[in-house]
């Protein structure tokens, strides 16, 4: 069996963090499907896709260490051409992912016990973000 469904959400960009873990749950119960595959997709080149303990400090030090590897401010080829300063965003998706497969069993999501997934927005406006999410299995 195959289910497909997308989870919307309207973001402030500058890496906007959001756990989506509860939606993704709740599309695994609704495709019925007890083993299999789960397979998140964001359809951005700006956002990404991950898993992480999703508290305050962790998703400050994220933020951080994402600033140093691909600092707003940053000179960026991208920007000289497109003039829309958001070059750091496309980094940080592409260092990131834009996708994310968990396994399932027994109808639950193997994930660890501080482990959400979470919706990352880099982008420097805000936007409305469409995260596809499939399920694979029986």
């Amino acid at each position: 069996m195959i289910y497909s469904e997308y989870i919307n959400r309207e973001t402030k960009g500058y890496t906007d963090i959001f756990d989506i873990t509860d939606d993704i749950k709740r599309i695994v119960v609704r495709s019925g499907v007890s083993n299999g595959l789960l397979t998140i997709a964001v359809t951005s080149s700006t956002s990404a896709v991950s898993t992480l303990e999703f508290e305050p400090g962790l998703v400050s030090d994220l933020r951080k260490a994402l600033d140093v590897i691909a600092p707003e401010k940053g000179v960026y080829a991208h920007d000289e051409k497109w003039h829309d300063g958001n070059g750091f965003s496309h980094i940080r998706s592409s260092l990131i992912g834009t996708s994310k497969t968990i396994p399932i069993a027994s109808k639950s999501l193997m994930l660890g016990t501080w482990q959400q997934i979470i919706l990352i927005d880099f982008d420097n406006r805000p936007r409305s973000r469409k995260v596809f999410v499939q399920v694979f299995g029986e």
